[in-house]
């Protein structure tokens, strides 16, 4: 049964016509939408854009997406974001929608997926893994850990100035993004981090057994994905067929290491090593992982996007007042901020700097199993707005 936000034919934006379903994750779904006027000079959107939307009382996760994307912008391999618009159903449900960069090449999931198990060739993976890594350092620079960097978190965008067909892949779903420790100006007695992010393949050990998530476990799951691309499995040898508890303890057991796969370059299984390093401190970082042997000339003649420039044409034309006649169905922000005075619509995430108390179920004895230690875990799923209240404690 659809969901009141699926239902495209009714929810359409001030300057975009909503289209075909093309996903659904637990934050809501994702419509491919077309600009009305593409042709315009003055029109505010690409003449494709990918739609994530939520009805506004659910939407907590989305609009933590877009506070991010705001924060890192000016990167040409983080996906783009151009606004952010409400829109209102025919039973007077609002919507909340979160305008991005459509990716026609599909995931990167996608793309190891039809490879038909003969897996990505190196060539591919190292354009790839150069594309990660520059979106990596920005984010990392911007003060942010992206927390669930997965193939599924990559998006494949057509090189729009090579005309040969490659793609540039881009990082995208930011809604489990939060901010490192070195950006957070006050203590806390229990922090709101503690609520670990991600999905169990991807984990770091540090963020297993510390509930650490800084930028050295980007790091990790980059590793993990680059294994992904090359052979199509994970390092942890069997560890698709484990439930998520036995995996934990797989990731989490200081005797146990990830499986360096045979079978591909010397200087591919060098970069995995330098990327998983049980310990984080010895664990290259993204600047240092640039510099690596494995991708040594990749990327030299690749055509930059002049982003800067073309963020600053994009601002300045999402900030223009829309017509009367826009605004008939839709709601759009002068700013780009959704405002509401329900604070059950969560338009205002909480900041990561405030004094917050924080009770985190099975966690308060360190006696008590490892089983029960995982109901902290958010795999996939992004920590909502009813689940976050409920943790508060005033």
């Amino acid at each position: 049964m659809k969901t009141k936000a699926e239902e495209s034919n009714c929810c359409h934006g001030g300057s975009w016509v909503r289209g075909p379903l093309i996903g659904k994750g637990s934050f809501g779904s994702v419509f491919l939408a077309t600009s009305k006027k593409p042709r315009s000079r003055f029109a505010c959107f690409p003449s494709s854009m990918a739609v994530k939307s939520a009805e506004v009382s659910v939407s907590c996760s989305l609009q933590k997406e877009k506070e991010v994307l705001d924060n890192v912008r000016g990167c040409p391999y983080i996906i783009g974001c151009f606004g952010e618009e409400t829109t209102t159903q025919e039973n007077g449900e609002m919507v909340y929608n979160l305008l991005l960069e459509y990716a026609s090449g599909g995931t990167l999931a996608d793309s190891i997926e039809k490879s038909d198990g003969f897996w990505l060739p190196e060539s591919d993976v190292k354009r790839y893994t150069r594309s990660i890594l520059k979106g990596l350092i920005h984010i990392h620079d911007c003060g942010y850990v992206h927390c669930d960097i997965k193939p599924e978190n990559v998006l494949l965008v057509p090189n729009a100035t090579s005309g040969g067909g490659n793609f540039v892949a881009k990082i995208g779903d930011l809604g489990l993004a939060k901010r490192s420790s070195a950006q957070r100006k006050k203590k806390r007695k229990l922090d709101l981090n503690l609520y670990l992010r991600g999905t169990p393949l991807y984990i770091s050990p540090e963020t297993v057994m510390e509930s650490v998530q800084e930028p050295p476990s980007d790091i990790w799951a980059l590793g993990c994905v680059v294994c992904k691309m090359l052979t199509g499995k994970s390092p942890w040898d069997g560890a698709e067929e484990m439930n998520t508890e036995d995996l934990l303890r797989l990731i989490g057991d200081e005797h146990e290491l990830p499986k360096i796969p045979t079978g591909i370059s010397e200087e591919a299984r060098d970069f995995l090593k330098a990327c998983l390093v049980r310990k984080p401190m010895y664990r290259f970082t993204a600047e240092m992982l640039m510099d690596h042997q494995f991708l040594a000339g990749v990327g030299y003649h690749d055509p930059e996007v002049k982003d800067e420039a073309l963020l600053a044409v994009r601002d300045e034309k999402l900030v223009s007042t829309p017509t009367d006649s826009e605004l008939t169905d839709s709601s759009v922000s002068g700013d780009w901020l959704l405002l509401s005075d329900d604070s059950s619509y969560c338009s205002s995430w909480p900041e990561e700097d405030e004094d917050l108390e924080v009770q985190c179920h099975g966690r308060s004895d360190k006696n008590e199993s490892f089983a029960s230690s995982l109901n902290c875990l958010a795999s996939t799923v992004p920590i909502g707005a009813l689940a976050m209240a409920e943790q508060i404690v005033v």
